[in-house]
């Protein structure tokens, strides 16, 4: 079994996957829970996030009839930061003329690119290869056996708080379970979500999840830059809770029920709503729910904007919205608008065992770390030792083996 845990800010999601006979992962169970103990993906209270977790497990576990012991954690949240770096070395052999680039040549390489300076608190989740250049030639993928005397590589480097990453694990350890590996969530919500095809053209994947907001950016086939925003669709329903003096439970309702961002996908009529401590009920038209929504998500989407007209990278592939909060109607049309080009919904795509029900971007990173898992495992991923840091330690360094694996899978 293959299991994908996904620790939001408001809700536990857990996918349980079995190898058929073919090889590939087959979905058998989905669970689901509330959460309160995380807010803007860190870990505020671990004995309610870990209760939280064991409810989702419960829940998974009967609708595939087997128990579960490990799993593949998503992290996430504000404290995510990625960096692009590089490596230099000189290939290795004694004849200038037969200096073949071997395992050895790309493990020493990717050990210096990795080589950043960052801050006692914090610590290197993922280690991506990007591409490489041998002697001046740009755009390689795949290096292992060509002739060459320079061997450049360029990493994507992604790094959490290293105190984040250490109360995530013990949730799930309280709750009885093992860590396989933590896993960046905008990167699984990428595995299920988006084509190859739109990763070599360049995509922006924009996660909205309801504490915080992860964007992901994917040029030539591999992350390029990775950024939080500590905003996300729980303000949408604080907005709505506020402005029309209702519970958050039942704003969260309004939002879920008749929530929208785009004047022409109106439709219905009022929604009512039982008033606080014994008042009267409320109604709101969608209209008004439509003048509260509109602004906090103008606002979110500009805050992403912001970030993209930095890398000043072509994205020829657009915009992808998933998360919650992409469930949102007119979300894609208004970011459409404001972004100034192509845009959809991420649903994630088709998995054996998956049911039309929880094809809908509120399930997609917990689906693609099932997916991201059972892909690391084939490749041999739970093996320890090397330079290969696995199991509850939060560390992820790319060894020379999954780097090959890598190539060979995705190049």
């Amino acid at each position: 079994m293959v299991v994908g845990l996904d620790i939001g800010t408001a809700k536990v999601c857990v996918v349980i996957g079995e190898r058929n006979e073919s090889g590939n992962l087959e979905i058998t169970g989905i669970g689901f829970c509330p959460s309160t103990g995380i807010k803007k993906g860190v870990v505020v209270n671990i004995e309610a996030t870990f209760r939280s977790v064991i409810a989702a497990v419960e829940e998974a576990e009967m609708m595939c009839g087997r128990e579960i012991h490990s799993c593949w954690t998503g992290i996430g949240g504000s404290h995510i930061d990625g960096i692009n770096s590089r490596g230099v070395v000189t290939v290795s052999g004694k004849n200038r003329e037969t200096r073949e680039i071997g395992p050895e040549d790309l493990s020493r390489v990717l050990q210096l690119a990795q080589e950043v300076k960052i801050t006692m608190d914090r610590q290197v989740l993922e280690v991506i290869p990007q591409s490489y250049i041998v002697d001046s030639q740009k755009g390689i993928r795949n290096p292992l056996d060509m002739l060459g005397v320079r061997l450049e590589a360029e990493v994507h480097i992604i790094t959490c708080s290293s105190t984040s990453a250490q109360n995530l694990i013990k949730c799930v350890n309280r709750a009885g379970f093992r860590v396989d590996d933590l896993i960046l969530q905008s990167l699984a919500a990428g595995r299920s979500v988006l084509t190859q095809e739109e990763k070599e053209m360049g995509v922006a994947l924009v996660d909205l999840g309801s504490g915080t907001t992860e964007l992901l950016v994917y040029a030539d086939g591999a992350p390029c830059s990775t950024s939080s925003i500590p905003a996300g669709s729980e303000l949408i329903s604080r907005d709505i809770s506020i402005v029309r003096s209702i519970s958050f439970e039942n704003a969260e309702k309004v939002k879920l029920e008749a929530g929208c961002c785009w004047d022409s996908l109106l439709e219905g009529d009022e929604v009512i709503i039982p008033g606080i401590g014994g008042r009267p009920t409320v109604s709101i038209t969608r209209e008004q729910v439509l003048e509260i929504v509109r602004p906090r998500v103008d606002e979110i989407y500009r805050l992403v904007k912001e970030k993209l007209d930095k890398l000043v990278l072509p994205l020829g592939a657009g915009i992808v919205l998933t998360g919650g909060g992409a469930m949102l109607s007119g979300a894609a049309e208004l970011a459409s608008h404001i972004f100034r080009m192509p845009v959809r919904v991420g649903n994630p795509l088709p998995v054996p065992g998956l049911s039309e029900e929880y094809r809908n971007p509120m399930y997609a990173t917990a689906i693609g770390l099932a997916l991201e898992g059972n892909d690391r495992k084939s490749r041999g991923m739970e093996e320890r030792g090397g330079e290969i840091l696995v199991g509850g330690k939060g560390g992820n360094r790319w060894g020379i083996g999954r780097v090959v694996d890598w190539l060979k899978e995705f190049f």
